[in-house]
């Protein structure tokens, strides 16, 4: 299986990033006095012309669109070294330049994915710096910033003097969101490629073949998740991410009075913290441990002296990653919740031919019956309502007012 194997959904990305690598690779070995891999048999049209690789890539797509695993199997096929590359194209991922970038361990390949809300201007120059350097084992000096949205105004200015200034062996790899996610100086100076969400039948078709769900199973995950992967390998493998989203799915049903609007909003809350503690215990508690041994505390005993502050560091960072998970699985309650009422309006807009293919057709009847009782104007408010929330949480409201809020015009008038 190559690296491009990875990109579900993307083939046409795929296609210019093979030839990207194609480009990079010819000019490598060139540089090397080797022949090269664009010299391989066939027409002169099919052979990769330099300007297909530049050194600054910046990719955007919607959350799902595997922006990451894209950026990640590109870094890998500018690293491969197999000896079929002539023939078959960098991106093997099987030799040891792409496996290691793969999994992470490779020298010359950097990847930042801040698990705080931002990423500020002292880990941006430690990336600037490392950009300078000439690779030290493999082909080029890749360095992946997954989530270039979040850089400060700061941050990105200090990064804009390294894309403008690249070093002749250094990639980088950006991902955001959209484009206005990222400094216009940046982006004008990136080659832009632009991610689409996958497509139902090949999530599900992932699921089936490389995590051994059953197609039923699969489809269902796949559509519930609107062609997340990540989200439809939860939904298809963990119990508790389908009873927090079917606890989402029931708001609606229960927003009848003010008592059921408060009651419901505090639902939300729990959902979230409940999420985001499942997800940080682990981490949390493996960090820890890994402190302490480094700081040379036996098993069950006291920490050595002058370490209060390292530790208190550390649960200050895990404290703040705790709130933006809590964050991001607000925003994903409140994006199934956004998904049930669009579900609605399909219904009373007679959009949809088989009502069971739509996303939250796992909660069918609640659909049919949010959708008689109200009409495609109210569903419309409601919409703009979860819209207006998620904003709101966006701009560091306090989350149960800013749920409170939006419930409330949820509720039937």
């Amino acid at each position: 299986m190559t690296v491009w194997d990875e990109l579900v959904g993307q083939e046409r990305v795929g296609e210019q990033l093979a030839a990207a690598a194609r480009a990079a690779d010819a000019r490598v070995t060139a540089e090397a006095g080797q022949p090269a891999s664009a010299s391989a048999p066939g027409d002169a049209s099919d052979r990769p012309s330099t300007s297909a690789m530049t050194h600054a890539w910046l990719f955007t797509g919607p959350p799902g669109a595997g922006l990451a695993t894209t950026a990640r199997a590109f870094a890998a096929a500018l690293q491969c070294v197999s000896p079929d590359r002539a023939a078959a194209g960098p991106g093997c991922g099987f030799c040891d330049g792409c496996h290691t970038a793969l999994v992470g361990t490779h020298a010359d390949v950097t990847v930042i994915a801040t698990d705080l809300l931002t990423i500020g201007v002292k880990e941006t120059r430690d990336l600037v710096r490392r950009a300078q350097l000439a690779p030290s084992g493999g082909r080029w000096q890749v360095i992946v910033v997954e989530d270039a949205d979040r850089l400060t105004e700061g941050a990105g200015n200090v990064l804009l003097k390294a894309v403008e200034e690249p070093a002749p062996r250094t990639v980088w790899l950006l991902c955001a969101p959209s484009l206005e996610d990222v400094l216009p100086t940046i982006r004008s100076r990136c080659r832009h490629l632009s991610l689409s969400t996958p497509a139902v039948a090949a999530v599900a078709a992932v699921l089936v073949h490389r995590d051994g769900v059953t197609p039923a199973v699969a489809e269902s995950a796949a559509r519930a998740a609107g062609g997340h992967l990540d989200r439809a390998r939860r939904l298809a493998t963990d119990d508790r991410a389908r009873a927090r989203r079917a606890a989402v799915l029931r708001i609606p049903l229960r927003v009848e009075d003010i008592g059921g609007c408060l009651r419901a909003a505090q639902e939300l809350v729990d959902v979230a913290a409940d999420a985001a503690k499942e997800r940080a215990e682990e981490l949390d508690e493996q960090e820890t441990e890994e402190m302490r041994t480094a700081l040379g505390a036996q098993p069950g005993g006291r920490m050595p002296r002058g370490t209060a502050g390292v530790m208190k560091d550390l649960q200050e960072r895990q404290k703040r990653r705790a709130t933006r998970s809590q964050r991001d699985s607000l925003d994903l309650a409140l994006t199934d919740l956004a998904g049930f009422y669009r579900d609605v309006l399909a219904l009373q807009l007679g959009a949809v031919a088989d009502a069971s293919l739509l996303p939250c057709a796992d909660v069918g009847e609640g659909l049919r019956r949010i959708a008689e009782d109200s009409g495609p104007e109210m569903t419309l408010r409601r919409i703009d309502a979860i819209m207006e929330c998620r904003e709101a949480l966006e701009r560091n409201v306090a989350p149960l007012l800013a749920l409170e809020a939006m419930t409330v015009t949820l509720r039937k008038p």
